[in-house]
């Protein structure tokens, strides 16, 4: 049994450690996160892209179950695997990349459960227009990284739904396309040195 006299040290040794805990930044790992996407193509089939260059931060606070989170997105990264829809949808009719060359979404992170954010609650601003957007956030991990055990690698995987004629991207719509989109951010991010 510990001594009375050790235990009011330990105890505030311990209290001083958990509120003095920082915020951890990050930084989005552009090897490995690929925004994606999926959007109707007439009611009969459902297309599917990616972006192949992002760019961003995390910021973790697990003390304070808070966090900050924003990426940016190349749109001339779009990748749907389709060579000819590339080029179309980087044009006037669609993304109009020369003039609205990035997509940004920034959010908080809140709903810690277990010292995970399962939720963003930010705007996303893609083609001009900024407009609320909430993410739900389907997994959440930090591991220690491979070569530098000292920092570490996050992980999560996130999900949402937008109508993409709010943003001013409304080809097709008179043809019948649903302007539904779904997201889906498949992010990894480093811990900052």
């Amino acid at each position: 049994m510990r001594p009375i006299g050790l235990l009011f040290p330990l105890a505030l040794l311990a209290f001083s450690t958990s509120v003095s805990a920082e915020p951890v930044q990050y930084e989005i790992d552009p090897a490995h996160t690929y925004p994606s996407f999926a959007a109707d193509h007439m009611g009969i089939s459902v297309w599917r892209g990616k972006f192949n260059h992002t760019t961003g931060t995390v910021t973790l606070d697990r003390a304070a179950k808070a966090g900050h989170i924003r990426i940016v997105v190349d749109m001339a990264s779009v990748d749907f695997g389709h060579a000819k829809l590339n080029e179309h949808v980087l044009g006037k009719d669609m993304f109009n990349v020369a003039k609205y060359p990035k997509a940004i979404y920034e959010g908080e992170l809140i709903d810690f459960v277990n010292g995970a954010p399962t939720q963003a609650v930010g705007h996303l601003s893609l083609h001009g227009v900024t407009r609320p957007l909430d993410l739900k956030i389907r997994s959440f991990k930090c591991i220690p990284m491979f070569t530098d055990k000292s920092r570490k690698r996050c992980g999560a995987d996130a999900i949402a739904h937008f109508e993409r004629d709010a943003f001013g991207l409304d080809g097709g719509k008179n043809h019948g396309f649903d302007m539904t989109v779904t997201p889906r951010i498949q992010v990894e991010a480093l811990e900052s040195k």
